[in-house]
């Protein structure tokens, strides 16, 4: 006697596509039903930005002139240009010679910058007073041309 192909597993496998296909069947003719009937509401933005459900006054409608819209970043003024590269002064709080880096404390902001080996006038030592500039570095501002006092 031959044994049947089809096993007891395989019959319910079958039994759960077929029951899969069905519900899947079910659930889109429903959201079809739904869909028919749905109504949408329609917002409104007021003059403050605020979402509303009446539409704004055409009387209170404001002109915006296109050429004065300014896309992407704003243009430096030369006021910003001339204070980074201005010379500034500072305290060096940590220098370590044989990894060739350190900081620097500014004066006025109190801000610590990052200094290296490489960006250095004169020789630096802890606590010695200092004039540098800023150069914009991989993780923020560096202090270059780095000058004793």
């Amino acid at each position: 006697m031959a044994k049947s192909q089809q096993t007891f597993n395989k019959i319910e496998k079958e039994k759960q596509k077929a029951k899969k296909r069905e519900e899947k069947r079910k659930k889109k003719e429903e959201r079809k039903s739904s869909s028919k009937g749905s109504s949408f509401e329609i917002a409104y933005v007021d003059k403050n930005g605020n979402l509303t459900d009446t539409p704004p006054d055409p009387a209170d409608k404001v002109e915006i002139d296109a050429s004065e819209i300014e896309i992407g970043v704003p243009k430096k003024e030369e006021r910003d240009e001339e204070d980074k590269h201005a010379p500034k002064e500072g305290k060096v709080s940590f220098f370590d010679h044989s990894k060739g880096f350190g900081f620097i404390i500014d004066n006025s902001t109190q801000e610590k910058h990052f200094v290296h080996v490489s960006g250095l006038i004169d020789e630096i030592d802890e606590n010695d007073k200092v004039t540098y500039e800023l150069e914009k570095g991989l993780k923020g501002m560096n202090a270059v041309r780095v000058k004793k006092i």
